[in-house]
């Protein structure tokens, strides 16, 4: 494990000099990327900086033990010891998550889609739930939501919605919530007070930059229409509205939050990328799809990953088999405990995978 950490630190410090070469900071691409890494390996460079210090200072406390007759110094010594002996057992455990291979998307941006599925109207209104809870927990993060587009219903829910979370390390976080959502409650519009099971899905995409997947103009079909809102009816008498069509895989986006047609096109390509940039991965990955089931968070929208149940007010999670009693919490948007439990799930796995 040194010598990987030894190879990291003198990879920071040869990025370091290459940022002070004048060459490098004209080439605005290369510096941004540079500066990139540069930021992703300071976090285990600084960890392996007080590991080496911990390790020496231990060394020296022993021989100090060994060798002196000053009694005092000894017991002072002796209780330094111990502390840093916890220390360095701490950075024993951290050190190799750090050194686990990074996912590339994980500081991205995302998008997100909610779709109602098994419930009808239920299932919709717990589609608007789910939104709101994954607003809340952004707010919590600084992250910055924007709905793409929606299609609510009469009594508040949604059809399906799509958004975009734009902050540091969203999908890192957001990437566990891919996955079949179920809801075990009393709908309001059941009069026998019978509890229902309801079902909805989760999509969270990383972002993809132009850079990342390339479309061909030729490729799309874009149609602008008028945007319309709850039960379909048209809100205004400008086509504002944006429906693109990638005519190869025959994926369709549209979008009609903005008032500015401009603006609902660069939303509906953002969402597009994605998609299209999420086709390609997912074929990719056909060869080795029993490996990616044995993942925490593979992002199988058909797996049943997390049940919301009201009578109980309790959520269980699954994949962890986490259960916290504290559901209005949760809906609220406090994921944290949820998402730390699954991170740690996700690299214990990788651990014993390397060991």
């Amino acid at each position: 494990m040194q010598e990987k950490l030894q190879r990291v630190e003198d990879k920071f410090r040869e990025i370091e000099s290459q940022l002070g070469d004048p060459s490098v900071i004209s080439d605005v691409e290369r510096f941004t990327k540079l500066t990139r890494e540069l930021s992703s390996l300071e976090p285990i460079v600084k960890k392996f900086q007080e590991y080496k210090k911990i390790t020496a200072q231990i060394e020296e406390d022993k021989n100090l033990l060994e060798t002196s007759s000053d009694e005092e110094l000894k017991n002072l010594a002796a209780e330094e010891l111990a502390e840093l002996k916890k220390n360095k057992s701490e950075l024993d455990k951290e050190l190799p998550i750090l050194l686990l291979p990074k996912d590339p998307n994980d500081e991205k941006n995302v998008i997100v889609e909610i779709r109602g599925g098994v419930g009808g109207e239920e299932a919709a209104l717990f589609a608007g739930d789910l939104f709101r809870m994954y607003t809340r927990y952004a707010e919590r993060q600084n992250w910055k939501v924007d709905i793409v587009d929606s299609s609510p219903t009469n009594i508040g829910g949604f059809k399906e919605i799509s958004f975009t979370v734009d902050g540091a390390n969203a999908y890192s976080k957001l990437k566990y919530e891919s996955g079949a959502h179920r809801v075990q409650r009393v709908p309001v519009t059941e009069s026998s007070g019978r509890i229902h099971t309801s079902a909805v899905t989760v999509a969270v995409l990383p972002e993809a930059e132009e850079v990342d997947i390339e479309i061909n103009p030729n490729d799309l079909r874009i149609d602008t229409y008028c945007a319309s809102g709850a039960g379909g009816q048209y809100v205004n008498r400008t086509e504002t509205a944006i429906r693109i069509t990638h005519l190869p895989s025959g994926i369709v986006v549209q979008c009609q939050d903005e008032k500015s047609q401009l603006k609902n096109k660069e939303k509906a390509m953002r969402v597009l990328r994605a998609r299209v940039r999420d086709l390609a991965v997912t074929e990719q990955n056909q060869a080795i799809a029993a490996d990616r089931k044995n993942q925490v968070g593979s992002g199988d929208r058909s797996e049943r990953i997390r049940t919301y149940n009201f009578p109980q007010g309790r959520v269980t999670d699954h994949r962890v088999g986490l259960t916290l009693h504290k559901l209005d919490a949760v809906l609220n948007g406090e994921l944290d405990e949820i998402i730390s439990a699954l991170i740690t799930a996700d690299q214990s796995k990788k651990l014993s995978e390397q060991n």
